[in-house]
């Protein structure tokens, strides 16, 4: 095919070539150029299809001279950009990752909500080592102005695990700093008082409700969180070995805790109409039942801020710890604490319980000094009644 002839312009650069096309004889203008030493040459466009002119051409490589991307160029910019994208592992895709790792995990849902809301708009498109402190800084302060520290705690938190996840799986950079986190002291220990409880015990055992009054006795007797009550299973109660079988607590592995006498009794008086110890009308699991043993705790004269079945399990420990019976580590076991840091809120307790071990500690060995004080002039009376 011969070479087309080009036809140059009144424009440096800027020439055409002459086609047949739907309308005829058509010009298609072209642009050449040098950007950065390389010499370019491109099409500007067609004569009527892109009603292109020779000064529209010019104003083109005008535009290419000072530096304006090619349409192609463009396009090849946009494209590198989304795999450049792609390769990225910014803190949402480091959250997708994340979540993808924890089915089984009992907060995740909880940890989502924080994410979308409160990190995703802020720095769902950065990534790790994109964050500077200031930013995260910035969101403490933002956040502390609406919400608890606890809250704000447990999002700062949340941001840390997401970034540590993607480090340790070397996705990404780790943050270049340390995210402080609001120092929170909302240790709340619930307890009755001897009164208290007695008005308590005697508003369950008049209760109507069967279901709600049996929670509430297993709760007080074996110190079970409500999530371990709403999931126990019949199969989970070995009345032959004397323990209940908790499973996936809190903690996260399986264990047993011994089934006392008060509690074999609970259980032996629920009526069996599930697969759950406790269950709705319908058969299913509870997941709530504070409208059903809140009135037994207000029937009690039990203060709105006393938390009907978690105060039962702090009760439950309360006693255990300020008996002075019980070892920390016996009860961490009770509690099926994970870490004993969780069983030190009742250290206090155990503490009263030392004092006064102490103090009759002190007065034993007191007495029995006296006594052999006593002892040895009773002694000398004697031999020298003999002598005599």
């Amino acid at each position: 095919m011969p070479r087309q002839e080009r036809i140059k312009t009144k424009y440096p650069g800027v020439y055409f070539v002459e086609v047949d096309g739907k309308a005829g004889r058509e010009r298609i203008y072209y642009i050449r150029y040098r950007y950065h030493g390389k010499l370019n040459e491109e099409k500007a466009g067609f004569q009527y299809a892109d009603d292109m002119t020779a000064a529209k051409a010019n104003q083109i490589r005008a535009a290419r001279i000072n530096g304006e991307l090619s349409n192609t160029e463009k396009r090849e910019q946009v494209k590198a950009a989304k795999l450049a994208e792609a390769g990225k592992w910014t803190l949402a895709r480091l959250w997708r990752e994340y979540e993808a790792s924890k089915p089984n995990n009992k907060s995740i849902n909880t940890d989502k909500g924080r994410y979308e809301k409160f990190l995703l708009p802020t720095f769902g498109d950065k990534e790790p080592h994109e964050i500077i402190r200031l930013d995260v800084e910035r969101l403490r302060v933002k956040l502390s102005k609406t919400l608890k520290p606890q809250t704000v705690k447990h999002i700062l938190a949340l941001l840390k695990r997401i970034v540590a996840f993607g480090a340790s799986r070397q996705l990404c950079q780790g943050l270049t700093f340390k995210v402080e986190v609001p120092k929170v002291d909302n240790i709340k220990t619930e307890d009755l008082n001897p009164e208290q409880l007695k008005r308590l015990l005697e508003a369950i055992d008049n209760s109507k409700d069967i279901e709600a009054a049996n929670i509430m006795r297993l709760a007080l007797y074996t110190g079970m969180r409500r999530g371990e009550m709403f999931k126990l299973k019949w199969v989970d109660v070995d009345f032959q070995r004397g323990f209940i079988n908790i499973r996936n607590p809190k903690g996260g592995v399986s264990q047993k805790i011994p089934l006392n006498d008060q509690a074999r009794e609970v259980l032996k008086n629920q009526p069996e109409t599930a697969e759950n110890v406790f269950a709705r009308p319908d058969g299913k699991p509870f997941t709530d039942i504070r409208r059903r043993v809140n009135p037994i705790r207000k029937a009690a004269g039990i203060p709105d801020n006393f938390r009907t079945l978690h105060g039962l399990r702090h009760t439950y420990a309360s006693m255990l710890a300020s008996s002075g019976k019980v070892d920390m580590y016996t009860l961490q076991k009770l509690l099926t604490h994970k870490s004993p840091l969780m069983t030190q809120r009742y250290a206090h307790l155990r503490d009263e319980s030392l004092k006064k071990a102490s103090t009759l500690a002190g007065n034993i060995i007191e007495e029995m000094a006296n006594g052999k004080d006593h002892a040895v002039k009773e002694t000398t009376v004697e031999k020298n009644k003999s002598r005599g």
